[in-house]
């Protein structure tokens, strides 16, 4: 071929025409002698501009043709052009596959197979299968034959004469003929252990489910029996003899590569278990020790090899478990575990790729229809069915599923399982990853029918049907519930109640007749609002179910919604604001207290939707709006009514940026930082009660005194309110100091100060809906039994004659709270040379501590409570990690500025720092302390009520252990690892506090 230098043939411009990526080496082979005399016909170029990669295909057409012999390779050249179907189908298998194709080379005379078009051929079934590897007398023969009938399917499917559902089956069908080839073969080479022995070959997964992938493992099970006359140890053993030499033959590589790996893991105890059992000792397993996912499994389990009868009893026996395992007591927590995705072992690079295990992959759609099945199909037959497309037209018929929801489902099923086949075709590997090359994207797109801009448009109907199945993955379970209660569309299909009830029961519903009313109340009728709660709730009902309490997160939401129906911003904030619905749902499931906090005030939900409104303000903003709400209000007692108000509202604010980030969300992952979870909660609840009791001392005083008090006045928080590490259910442990005013008398100043301390007391506990704020001021000189105020010069003159070495102990967590700065600032250089003594505790100062904590240790422990458990008191627990940081700090304090914080984490950082103690004890002390205030915090935010041990309710319990980071089923670990983590911490007490060695 000869062109003037500089321009472009004819040839290469039709070649681009026509698709081809490199028109310069296609023109090429064009014009290498093998395809000489077809090169110029027109229907060629065209035919393979119509295939998924036209350079694949005439490389691959190339090489074919070169493997001929000389007479056959214009017998196949003239077939080529003059016929249509299997021009059709050879180029399409050659631009989709380079396996395929490789496999043509190696075996030229296989392109026959796809020269027949009759009707037997369009829809072969086993038994044509069986025919076509009937040849097969080794493992190479079958790997060869195998291959051949796959270029038939592969060339029916690229063609379009088949559809996903039917390709899908003739993978599975012509699985089912190759493993009873492998087993022939298998008999034959052992037919001493073929007569000793019934085996049948029970099809699992995809296989069982005629709904085969190109290539997959092939998950079976194998069941024996005796022939008559043999043991049956012997019949077993040699099943497992021709079981393990039939799984070789399909799985093992040879020179003609390999067919598939049989996998038999999901027999009873998985690879634990022996490969093959009798049918007894299988009912044995599933009716005392099988797991839920188990039964689930078995859903797909269809006879395909061996023994027929035999296959036929094992699936007739076991199929009655399958449908029974709803009424399993450990179904409910079972499913809750299955039904949270499980992308944490994908690595990160790969999630975006994932077409099976990521979000909104194949694998939500298959377990959403199966959970479907195991829960209805006890009572509906029509549901057992072992295909995934067939299960889900069968939900739909029966108003399982709303048909609208399973068209889309069908539809975006059939997309990304045609996308997985192609992938797998191209070289005939085991992938579910989307490519990242161009080059790939860009067959993949083609072969889907996307010619324009086929990456763009491939990338774009990806996303589309992947957000379809995330969108209707949690909807498919709820939105037939609300379509039983509403009955909106007279004629349609849907859930009686009875089944809306047990799927309901099915997904950790509790009562749910209860939760039945509770949707009916919000969904039906025609109104507006009716109509966005029925868009809401069927993704709310799922984040309900991923809790512990479901129940409690629904008769939550229906209170707020009634509450706050009427007003426009409700419904359209949790409709239109993306993290405001699910973050409302974790807080309404997590326990009693944010609920309580939520419902005295509604309007607080509007904190949920605000991507600001989950941080935490600052003690100087919120003391900024307290006094200004105590300015403008009439009388002490509304005052503080408005303050304490400020105050349940920032609670409400701090328990739910709690619990979202321990409980994460979909878009954003859980808090990993667990001791800043534990720093911001103990800061911010510090500072509102910090500002609530400024502004109760300025509420006290104006109501009397005006603008200023006779004397000055200053709080100073103690314990866990000055080491800003206070819990939910904390009291405000406090001493108050005062100081009279130039030209006011001691007693005229004094009778102020308390006259002002019982105000603040009596207003911040005056009967409300909200909660109330505790002032102790045991830790004061004399305790109990001293005044409630001293003067500045009092304290001084008790700590210089009188103080005992737990008062300065005691003193290391003083901080100004309210009140009088400058008095604050002087109670603090007062008490200094106190907590920090120069040149540290003395040995008989010492001795002391220890023996008041060893005598803490053995009369405060509640009665009955266990040791281990006590977050508090109990060994490795916030008191044994507190008094070893305090003694470090009451030892070295005054040489070590950074210990010189009331923080006892920041204190513990400063000792490490200072090479006071190894980095690894602080880290074990560290840890202990952290876990031991969640928990608290956690047993709070549950019960509703403070305590310092696990809840001993088993609903109350897992709530505690899911706040913590434990999914369903595991609060043995929870309780383990707190006390294996206290019990190390307890080892560095012993060390460091006590001075053992």
């Amino acid at each position: 071929m000869t062109t003037v230098p500089g321009r472009r043939s004819s040839t290469f411009t039709r070649l681009l025409r026509h698709g081809f990526t490199d028109p310069s080496a296609a023109e090429q082979l064009l014009d290498l002698d093998a395809l000489i005399s077809v090169r110029a016909d027109p229907v060629l170029l065209e035919a393979l501009g119509a295939t998924a990669d036209p350079d694949l295909a005439l490389r691959g057409l190339v090489r074919l043709v070169e493997a001929q012999d000389e007479d056959e390779r214009q017998v196949l050249l003239d077939t080529l052009v003059t016929a249509k179907p299997l021009r059709d189908r050879l180029l399409g298998v050659l631009g989709a596959s380079e396996a395929l194709g490789d496999h043509l080379a190696r075996h030229p005379r296989d392109w026959h197979a796809l020269v027949t078009y009759e009707a037997a051929d369009l829809h072969p079934g086993i038994a044509e299968f069986e025919q076509g590897l009937a040849d097969a007398v080794d493992p190479d023969s079958l790997r060869v034959s195998y291959r051949r009938c796959l270029l038939g399917i592969a060339a029916r499917d690229v063609c379009g004469t088949t559809d996903l559902a039917e390709t899908a089956a003739e993978l599975a069908d012509l699985a089912t003929a190759t493993l009873r080839a492998a087993l022939a073969i298998a008999r034959t080479a052992v037919p001493a252990d073929a007569a000793q022995c019934r085996l049948a070959v029970v099809a699992m997964g995809k296989c069982g489910g005629h709904e085969l992938n190109y290539v997959s493992d092939v998950d079976v099970i194998f069941v024996a029996e005796p022939i008559d006359g043999t043991e049956e140890s012997a019949a077993v053993q040699a099943a497992t003899r021709l079981a393990a030499h039939m799984m070789r033959i399909c799985s093992d590589t040879t020179v003609e590569g390999t067919i598939w790996p049989v996998d038999a893991n999901l027999r009873p105890e998985g690879r634990n278990g022996p490969l093959v059992r009798t049918l007894t000792s299988h009912l044995a397993y599933y009716q005392r020790w099988a797991k839920t996912w188990e039964f689930q499994a078995l859903l797909k389990a269809r006879p395909v090899a061996g023994d027929p009868e035999l296959g036929a009893e094992y699936v007739e026996a076991v199929s009655p478990l399958v449908w029974q395992a709803a009424d399993r007591d450990n179904f409910v927590p079972d499913v809750q575990k299955m039904r949270r995705r499980v992308v944490d072992n994908i690595p990160a690079d790969r999630v975006h790729r994932e077409l099976k295990l990521g979000p909104g992959g194949l694998r939500d759609v298959e377990f959403a229809v199966q959970l479907l099945q195991l829960v209805h199909g006890r009572s509906d037959s029509t549901l057992h069915s072992g295909t995934t497309l067939e299960a889900l037209r069968a939900l739909a018929g029966g108003g399982y599923v709303g048909r609208a929801d399973a068209a889309q489902l069908d539809e975006a099923y059939r997309f990304l399982r045609s996308m997985e086949h192609r992938i797998q075709l191209y070289r005939l590997r085991r992938t579910h990853l989307v490519p990242e090359d161009p080059a790939d994207l860009r067959r993949l797109g083609r072969s889907l029918g996307m010619r324009t801009d086929p990456v763009n448009e491939l990338n774009k109907a990806w996303k589309r049907h992947a957000s379809v199945v995330r969108r209707l993955h949690e909807k498919l379970f709820y939105r037939p519930l609300l379509d039983a209660v509403a009955q909106l569309a007279p004629g349609e299909t849907r859930l009686s109640a009875k089944a809306a009830g047990t799927r309901l029961e099915a997904l950790g519903y509790a009562d749910p007749a209860a939760a039945l009313r509770h949707l009916e109340a919000l969904s039906s009728g025609v109104s507006r609002k009716a109509a966005i709660q029925r868009t809401l709730l069927p993704v709310l009902l799922g984040w309900f179910a991923d809790s512990a309490d479901p129940d409690a997160g629904l008769l939550g939401f229906r209170k707020v919604s009634d509450a706050l129906g009427k007003t426009p911003w409700y419904l359209r904030l949790l409709r239109d604001e993306g993290a405001a619905a699910e973050n409302l749902a974790r807080v309404l499931s997590a326990g009693r207290l944010a609920p309580d906090l939520l419902l005295r005030a509604p309007e607080a939900v509007a904190i949920l939707g605000d991507p600001e409104g989950l941080k935490p303000r600052t003690r100087e903003h919120l003391e900024q709006e307290v006094l200004a709400a105590v300015g403008r209000a009439d009388g002490a007692e509304s005052a503080v009514a408005v303050v304490r108000g400020v105050r349940r509202r920032e609670l409400f604010r701090t328990t739910a940026a709690d619990i979202i980030g321990s409980y994460g969300t979909e878009e954003t992952p859980a808090e990993p930082d667990h001791g800043a979870l534990v720093d911001r909660v103990g800061s911010a609840v510090t500072d509102l009660n910090a500002a609530t009791l400024a502004g109760a001392l300025r509420a006290a005083v104006r109501e009397r005194w005006g603008d200023t008090l006779p004397t000055r006045f200053a709080v100073i928080g103690m314990g866990r309110f000055g080491g800003h590490e206070l819990g939910y259910g904390s009291d405000a442990d406090v001493l108050f100091v005062h100081a009279p005013r130039e030209g006011v008398g001691d007693e005229e100043a004094s009778r102020a100060a308390n006259t002002v301390v019982t105000e603040m007391r009596r207003l911040l506990q005056l009967p409300t809906a909200d909660p109330p704020l505790l002032i102790d001021a045991d830790l004061r000189p004399e305790g109990k039994s001293g005044p409630l105020v001293r003067t500045l010069k009092s304290y001084e003159a008790y700590y210089r004659r009188w103080s005992l070495v737990w008062e300065s102990q005691a003193l290391l967590r003083a901080e100004m709270m309210a009140g009088d700065e400058a008095l604050g600032r002087g109670f603090i250089e007062l008490i200094d040379p106190l907590r920090y003594p120069m040149e540290g505790l003395g040995e008989d100062a010492v001795r002391e501590i220890r023996r008041l904590k060893a005598r803490m240790e053995s009369e405060r422990m509640p009665r009955g409570a266990d040791p281990t458990l006590h977050t508090k008191l109990g060994r490795g627990g916030l008191s044994d990690v507190e008094w070893t940081v305090q003694l470090l700090q009451m030892r070295h304090g005054w040489a070590e500025p950074g210990l010189r914080t009331t923080r006892t984490r920041e204190a513990l950082a400063a000792a490490c720092a200072a090479e006071l103690i190894p980095a690894e004890d602080a880290q074990v002390l560290d840890d202990a302390w952290v876990l031991a205030t969640r928990v608290r915090n956690a047993v709070m935010l549950v019960r509703g009520r403070p305590g310092d041990m696990f809840p001993s309710d088993a609903r109350e319990m897992t709530a505690v252990g899911r706040y913590l980071g434990y999914e369903p089923g595991h609060v043995g670990d929870m309780l383990d690892d707190y006390r294996r983590i206290t019990r190390r911490a307890r080892a560095v007490v012993e060390e460091r506090f006590y001075g053992a060695q």
